[in-house]
């Protein structure tokens, strides 16, 4: 049941297994150094809650599957993070039911998919999901839907209609979301699995595809919404650029059928904008040694602030993007963000040609992200490959291959993240596997140069975040 609830809400329903090539190799970075992204203005005069409601209850995917179809399926179930009514209140909160354009009530995920995590049993609506799992075909599931769709509906039905993008956009995205690591997120390849069939001017379908993509699967952590408002760039690598209604609009590239409908859209996410500026990180749930962590402060801002801001009221950030060189981390997702087709497609289309402008400016390095609530958001790193933030500021004891339960009450208050084992080879359940491409867990060396004493009094600061 739990795995047919999280195909559904995720919506990535089907893939076809085939052989990986390895992407190429970064070239040479040496030219290639740390900047600040520059600020540009955003709409700031939207209501909150009318944007939570939008993003729980609002139609910003346009299509998906006919709500007739999956209905009796979960009579008997509760939402029971957001309490919604009428057709919701009975769906996994990761999915809404809404009217397509057409008037038929269609199913879809939601952001909560992805951006609702859990942390010793609770779900925390923007915390990162960390337990999603894209290792498994699910082409059979995606084909019983198409089977279902002909013995109850007609090709010519409403039904149909309400349908048909959704089902177009699916099978272009899924086999390219098809991952070799628990965890791990494919934001970036579905947007640009279905940018890639998207015309660039009025976002309508378009069979042949606009640029080609590489089969290596490259995926990320997914990072906390409550950053949102302290950014300047979008993404690991702050190369989502202008106006952020559009840049996290986003996930409706898998089923809103054109820009008249993304323009609807849009005009609700400055709502969904000001919902993330009213979010706060969640306060650490445990004990603090406040004397330790005064001492952890001290040493933070000697050497971690310059790249990852204050924490006072008057808190500054400075949006740093480190270059490769520097932070060391495993190149491969900010060298195939730059490769990708996708980002010359969005500076030539409706996002980047129509008011409010948003580009993609694909940086060569990694943006220092914020730290607030960073005790909740493990595994580390932009590929989650450190379990824990002992294993962050300490590179030599970081496990190469590790494994955690998948149960988010295995959470390790010693050490900040997940309780895990280590093993001697890959394979298993939930077990991470660091020697993949793209999942490295080298680089970010900073906290080396610390003693053992300084890392732990800083730990204790990082959990009063």
């Amino acid at each position: 049941m739990k795995k047919t609830i999280f195909v559904i809400a995720l919506l990535t329903v089907f893939i076809a297994c085939h052989r990986y090539r390895e992407l190429p190799k970064p070239a040479a970075t040496g030219e290639w150094k740390s900047f600040e992204v520059p600020a540009t203005p955003q709409p700031l005069d939207g209501d909150p809650q009318a944007g939570l409601d939008y993003l729980i209850y609002g139609n910003y995917i346009g299509t998906g599957i006919p709500f007739t179809m999956v209905q009796k399926r979960f009579a008997k179930s509760r939402d029971t993070v957001f309490q919604r009514t009428g057709s919701n209140a009975n769906m996994p909160f990761a999915t809404t039911v809404f009217e397509a354009a057409n008037g038929v009530k269609v199913m879809n995920g939601n952001c909560f998919a992805c951006h609702a995590g859990e942390v010793n049993g609770n779900i925390l609506p923007g915390l990162g999901n960390s337990f999603s799992d894209y290792t498994k075909s699910m082409k059979t599931f995606v084909k019983a839907v198409y089977v279902g769709m002909d013995l109850k509906y007609k090709k010519s039905s409403p039904e149909w209609q309400a349908f048909q993008d959704f089902g177009n956009y699916s099978r272009a995205m899924a086999p390219h979301i098809h991952l070799n690591q628990q965890g791990a997120n494919p934001a970036f390849r579905l947007a640009e699995a279905c940018m890639m069939h998207r015309d660039p001017v009025d976002l309508t379908w378009r069979a042949e595809p606009n640029y080609t993509i590489a089969d290596y699967p490259v995926a990320t952590d997914v990072p906390p919404l409550w950053h949102v408002k302290k950014k300047n760039g979008l993404y690991y690598n702050g190369g989502g650029r202008g106006d952020f209604t559009k840049l996290l609009f986003q996930a409706s590239v898998l089923g809103i059928p054109d820009s008249t409908a993304a323009r609807q859209a849009v005009n609700n996410f400055r709502d969904v904008l000001a919902w993330l500026h009213s979010l706060e990180p969640p306060k650490y749930p445990g004990p603090i040694d406040e004397a330790l962590a005064a001492e952890g402060k001290i040493i933070f801002e000697a050497h971690c602030s310059k790249c990852h801001g204050t924490y006072d009221t008057n808190w500054t950030y400075p949006n740093k993007v480190i270059a490769l060189d520097v932070i060391k981390t495993d190149p491969m997702y900010a060298y195939y963000a730059n490769a990708s087709g996708i980002a010359n497609w969005y500076n030539n289309s409706w996002f980047a040609l129509s008011e409010p402008r948003s580009w993609f400016d694909m940086t060569p390095g990694y943006i220092a992200p914020p730290l607030d609530g960073i005790w909740a958001t493990a595994p580390y790193l932009h590929n989650g490959s450190v379990p824990t933030l002992e294993d962050l500021l300490d590179s030599a004891q970081r496990p190469v291959y590790w494994q955690r339960s998948g149960n988010s009450a295995d959470y390790d208050d010693n050490k900040i993240g997940w309780k895990y084992i280590i093993k001697d080879k890959p394979g298993g359940k939930w077990t991470y596997d660091a020697t993949l491409p793209a999942y490295s867990n080298a680089g970010h060396y900073f906290g080396d140069k610390l003693s053992k004493a300084e890392r732990k009094a800083v730990i204790e600061y990082l959990k009063r975040l």
